[in-house]
């Protein structure tokens, strides 16, 4: 998915893991986003803000739906730039196309990831199909460490199988992990290409029901309530609203007070620096500027040419692709996690 926002926002992170004992979870509130014109669906952005930027390599939340697709019209991105990170699809409800620049050709739905590597650059376009009714999932974005964010561009689809995790009493708790593995399930690990130490998983728990799930003590987790209401180590967390959990635990004890559905997320904090603007994560502002130069010079002024930087998207419903907005005036400049 693209970030259409005309005045997208500069984040610089540092990424560094604080090693002090863990302190309460840090309750991170959504703001609303429109992507596209008069009929444009909202996403609800938890991340980056002005209070967390990264948790481990994970730079970008967007949670939307459940949308009725005759009044917001669906998602519909026209061809558009990635560099430096990897897009992560993950859908609750409706079908989306696919299309990028390395030829892939892709629908997603409930139950099913697809992984976009853009590396030194892709374009791709995502559209809901004409079937999808209601329109429902979360579009997250990693940063590739700086060893790896110039590699070539690719795309993977799998389809990870769901388990039940038991709580103590014996209660199911219907699972899928996306990317990386729980800790104490490796043998449910998620079959995804990433490069840095990572977790993803879609819980789904009945009402009244509690987990204390074991968890990497180097990393940082989030934790987004997709419906329902949850309380993370004692701390309440309400649909659309994220959780930051800092390096530290070994445990996390999640419980519903409502029948809920959540992604928890968790990486090792990269130690790296990033620049992050509108589609691009670099390291520099002269990498985003160098970036933008390259989609204009291709998409915007050129004729679109195949052996740009960042390819050429067939078949993309006859759209144009999208400009890159105008820099900032000024160096983009450091923001705090």
């Amino acid at each position: 998915m693209s970030n259409l926002e005309r005045e997208p926002a500069e984040t610089v992170a540092e990424c560094v893991a604080d090693g002090a004992e863990a302190r309460p979870m840090v309750l991170l509130e959504p703001r609303e986003v429109p992507l596209g014109g008069p009929r444009a669906m909202t996403v609800y952005r938890t991340l980056p803000q002005r209070r967390r930027s990264t948790i481990g390599a994970w730079c970008f939340i967007d949670h939307y739906g459940p949308d009725d697709v005759s009044l917001t019209g669906g998602m519909n991105v026209p061809p558009h730039p990635h560099i430096g990170l990897q897009t992560v699809s993950w859908l609750f409800r409706g079908e989306i196309e696919h299309r990028d620049s390395v030829g892939s050709h892709a629908l997603v739905r409930p139950g099913e990831l697809n992984l976009m590597t853009a590396g030194h650059g892709i374009s791709h376009t995502e559209y809901s199909t004409p079937e999808t009714t209601v329109l429902h999932g979360v579009q997250l974005w990693l940063m590739l460490p700086d060893a790896e964010r110039d590699r070539p561009p690719s795309f993977e689809h799998t389809e990870p199988a769901p388990f039940d995790l038991l709580t103590d009493a014996g209660v199911p708790i219907r699972t899928f992990v996306f990317v990386g593995a729980l800790l104490d399930h490796p043998e449910h690990a998620a079959d995804t290409d990433t490069h840095s130490p990572l977790l993803g998983a879609q819980l789904e728990l009945p009402a009244g029901a509690w987990i204390d799930l074991a968890v990497d003590p180097s990393f940082e987790h989030g934790v987004l309530v997709d419906h329902g209401a949850v309380t993370v180590d004692g701390s309440p967390l309400a649909a659309r609203e994220l959780g930051y959990l800092e390096p530290g635990r070994s445990r996390v004890r999640l419980a519903a007070t409502d029948a809920s559905r959540l992604i928890l997320l968790g990486g090792r904090p990269l130690g790296e620096p990033i620049v992050m603007w509108w589609n691009f994560v670099g390291r520099s502002h002269d990498d985003i500027v160098r970036a933008r130069a390259d989609w204009q010079a291709q998409a915007i002024l050129g004729d679109r040419p195949a052996d740009g930087r960042f390819g050429f998207v067939p078949e993309s419903h006859g759209e144009a692709p999208l400009p890159a907005p105008a820099l900032p005036t000024v160096r983009l400049k450091p923001r705090d996690q």
